[in-house]
């Protein structure tokens, strides 16, 4: 068995199974495709459930790619075991339809013994305890002892709705020093010495949402083999993180941390967190994925923060991951050139991430030690879950930092409040996602013959290939029932790239429906979903193409200024700019790019006038398609996280622009009439956005803004050229108004404290001020119990006030006060319940409101009571 890099084992793979008659696919991107049912692919099958399912016919039926992954269920293992990661890569050969196991099994033999070169003796096959075909196959072609075949009830392969089956797994033996001791140790064993590396499934089901399993019309193949394990065994490493795909990785980190691998357990778990974090972190970001509070952008935000409190237990406190990008790519540029290409972009929005995440760091340190110390006057050795968790989602401060902090303090964490906080966030995660996989259901389209459908915007009749209601294939639908219809010829445009689809109309001699949308395949082809407004359609009727072309000009003038847009930020920005999303429609277009500040005034200003140059000058645009090689030849920019097919289309904008796109645009800038920017903010990490008008929109929205100009001079009693200067008079007037109000408080303020301070009572020690002030809002009354309290020895006060026909309640109290039994929030918590109300809080502060100012009196009142029996 010989050594063989990471980089050499993807390349046999993937040449093996070419030779195979496989269809080798370059990794699909990390964010799904069309599949809401998954927040990242973390499977080699994940891009091919279309295919698996045969709802969809695949480009070729034996398919072979190795697939970027990324899991999150197990992140607190990595770094502790040899296996577990968050990014991995999956070598994967499928068969859709074709060949099922005999062939699978052969040749994953084959390729692991005769070119992998392992001995035999080394493997190990487990099978699904019923499973006697394969059974039959391993000992009876491959020649596998019975004796090391296993049968095993958990060998059967799904992840969430789709396809699934049995498995057979090899496993190699690493030997007995890799193992645990114990007598009865064999493969299955919880220990590192039998090792899987190939996961044979046998897709025979296709599981729904209930749990149902329903037979597969073809049976298919998908295999995964992680190319980090396997590189382990051919490297003769102990774990993953030796081999030359992640240790390039720690050797840098313990560098920096100025520590030595392999010296210390606790030092090697944070190296080896950091190693994987930061190919994830890469990887997720290079596939246009982006730091957020949710989705793909908080697992992307949990690795990062969760690499830098690993590099802070090795006692980096200063930036430290940018570098790291360089040898990351430097690990994957044969693999995957566009991180490369993208290399100054990944760097940047790791930098801002981190750079606010050091930020958070001293922030959290600041309010926990804040809490700590308020935990310690109380005598109480535990933080609620509450907190903990808000520190956590609020101000992102991991909370594995808050239980090492708090242990450091002799204290705990209420970590079953905190879990079940926890528990709440992803329910509602959970069911946010579940809103947005309400979509039209795709029936079988496996017979769809695709290559003989047609896109031609000058078309004008078509005939209904297909119809279906409800994801159920119809010959006939009926008036006022939804459905989707494929044509054999169509000149509506698809949605795709960011522009909607076209709406209009199908007309046919029994029929008419209205199209409210147009949509895309996983396979590119196109359907019209809508609703039959009259009579009805049946398949192969011929229906007269009515598309909606005041809409379309509208998205053609839009898509267009996009492009020119485009071409302008990067002139006046920098290179550096990149799409990282956009929306084009009829009413407006918004573009999301890469640019780490904001966008100055001068600069929109700049950046609107060169889009308004190109439309001026009457540029001619022109489509023309090719291949993507030629394409890149021609500079034509492949916009990023896009995804295109081998053909494709270039849209120039003569010397102005040159982009792969595949939507709508006008014959030449000046039917863009003119442009105008809306709004430009930050949306993200290192993402900025800019909205904007043209043409009618354009004109529009100016005139909008004419008439509020007038509209407002008027009600100032000036004209719209003089508005500046009335603006900043009355300004200047409000100013001054403000400052005698703010006076006149203060006064009013320090007399209602005073007037207070004369009525103190003692209760036990406990100096006790309660009343009612004739302050409008709780800030206020907030400011005045403070002024109160801060006058007071040991003391509490609660006050009352009305305003709009409610009641507002404030409690404080010193800590002095605290320590004899007073407790602000349950103060409040009885006295507002007299006005219908409620509310609690700290001990030295709480607040609540009531309904029934009428019993405000009766309240404070009540008041004195609840303090004297809190007073020990």
């Amino acid at each position: 068995m010989n050594y063989i890099s990471g980089n050499e084992l993807r390349k046999k793979f993937l040449d093996f199974f070419k030779s195979k008659d496989h269809l080798i696919l370059q990794s699909y991107p990390l964010i799904p495709e069309n599949d809401p049912t998954l927040l990242l692919v973390g499977a080699g099958m994940a891009p091919f459930k279309p295919f698996f399912t045969g709802k969809m016919n695949p480009p070729h039926p034996r398919i072979s790619t190795s697939q970027k992954c990324v899991r999150t269920g197990d992140i607190e293992n990595v770094g502790r075991t040899a296996r577990h990661h968050t990014f991995f890569e999956m070598l994967g050969n499928f068969s859709f339809g074709d060949y099922f196991k005999k062939e699978a099994i052969a040749w994953a033999w084959e390729f692991i013994t005769e070119h992998l070169e392992m001995p035999k003796d080394k493997l190990w096959i487990t099978i699904h305890t019923e499973d006697d075909e394969a059974f039959a196959i391993w000992h009876n072609d491959i020649h596998i002892p019975a004796d090391r075949i296993i049968r095993m009830a958990d060998n059967f392969w799904e992840i969430g709705p789709g396809p699934c089956g049995p498995c057979s797994e090899i496993y190699f033996d690493l030997g007995e020093e890799r193992g645990c001791n114990k007598s009865d140790c064999a493969v299955g064993c919880d220990c590192d010495r039998f090792l899987e590396i190939w996961n044979l499934v046998f897709t025979q089901y296709d599981r729904d949402e209930a749990g149902n399993y329903t037979p597969l019309a073809k049976k298919n193949i998908d295999t995964g083999a992680g190319l980090e394990r396997i590189a382990s065994v051919l490297q003769n490493k102990r774990s993953n993180f030796e081999t030359d795909l992640l240790f390039p990785l720690i050797e840098h980190a313990a560098k920096v941390a100025n520590v030595e691998y392999g010296s210390n357990s606790k030092t090697d778990i944070s190296l080896k967190v950091i190693a994987d974090h930061i190919r994830s972190m890469t990887v997720m970001i290079g596939d246009g994925i982006l730091p957020s509070n949710e989705g793909r952008g908080y697992v992307l935000r949990r690795i990062l923060r969760r690499a830098v409190r690993h590099a802070r237990l090795l006692g980096i406190e200063k930036i430290f991951l940018v570098p790291m990008v360089d040898i990351v790519n430097t690990i994957f540029a044969e693999a995957y050139p566009d991180l490369v290409e993208k290399q100054s972009y990944i760097k940047k929005v790791i930098q801002l991430e981190e750079e606010r995440f050091q930020t958070t760091l001293v922030q959290g340190m600041e309010l926990l030690n804040g809490h700590i110390q308020k935990l310690k006057e109380l005598n109480i050795s535990e933080l609620d879950g509450a907190t903990a968790f808000k520190l956590y989602d609020t101000f992102g401060f991991p909370w594995e930092l808050t239980l090492e902090i708090l242990e450091e303090h002799d204290m705990q964490l209420d970590k079953p409040n905190f879990d079940s906080a926890m528990k709440e966030q992803r329910e509602r995660a959970r069911a946010a996602r579940q809103d947005h996989e309400d979509q039209l259901i795709i029936p079988d389209l496996s017979h769809l013959e695709t290559e003989k459908l047609i896109v031609d915007e000058h078309a004008e009749n078509g005939n209904i290939i297909l119809a279906w209601k409800n994801g159920i294939l119809a010959d006939e639908v009926h008036d006022g029932e939804d459905v989707a219809f494929i044509l054999d010829v169509t000149s509506f445009h698809a949605e795709g790239g960011g522009q909607i689809g076209d709406t209009g109309f199908l007309e046919s001699s029994l029929g008419k429906m209205k199209i409210t949308a147009t949509k895309k395949l996983v396979n590119g082809t196109t359907y019209h979903v809508g609703n039959v407004t009259e009579g009805l359609f049946r398949v192969g009727d011929l229906v007269k193409l009515k598309v909606d072309d005041n809409r379309r000009r509208d998205i053609a003038r839009n898509h267009t200024a996009t492009h020119l847009l485009h071409a302008a930020l990067k002139q006046v920005l920098g290179t550096h700019v990149n799409q990282s999303g956009s929306l084009v429609s009829s009413e407006r277009l918004r573009f999301d790019f890469s640019h780490f500040s904001q966008v100055t005034s001068e600069q929109l200003l700049e950046i609107e006038k060169l889009v308004n140059h190109a439309i001026l000058e009457n540029i001619s645009v022109t489509i023309v398609e090719t291949k993507q090689d030629k394409a890149k030849e021609m500079g034509a920019v492949a916009l990023f996280g896009e995804k295109y097919g081998e053909t494709v289309r270039v849209v120039s904008v003569g010397s102005v622009s040159k982009e792969l796109c595949g939507g709508s645009h006008v014959m030449n800038t000046s039917e863009i009439c003119v442009f105008k920017i809306v709004s430009e903010a930050g949306i993200g990490s290192g993402i900025r956005r800019i909205e904007a008008v043209t043409g009618s929109g354009a004109m529009e929205y100016i005139n909008g803004r004419d008439r509020m100009l007038l509209s407002t001079a008027i009600k100032l009693k000036s004209r719209p050229e003089e508005l500046a200067v009335k603006v900043e008079s009355v300004m200047n007037r409000v100013k001054e108004l403000e400052n005698e109000l703010a006076a006149l408080t203060s006064k009013l303020a320090h007399s209602e404290v005073m007037d207070l301070l004369s009525k103190v009572q003692e209760v036990n020690g406990v100096q006790v001020v309660v009343g009612q002030v004739s302050i409008n809002d709780i800030e206020g009354l907030r400011t005045i119990a403070d002024m109160v309290r801060d006058r007071l020895q040991c003391g509490v006060v609660t006050l009352g006030s009305i305003h709009a026909d409610k009641v507002n309640f404030v409690a404080m109290a010193t800590k002095e006060a605290i320590h004899k039994g007073i407790h602000a929030g349950n103060i409040v918590k009885e006295v507002s319940k007299i006005t219908g109300g409620g509310g609690g809080g700290r001990p030295d502060m709480a607040q609540a409101g009531g309904k029934q100012p009428e019993k405000i009196f009766d309240a404070l009142q009540f008041a004195l009571e609840v303090i004297k029996n809190q007073v020990k």
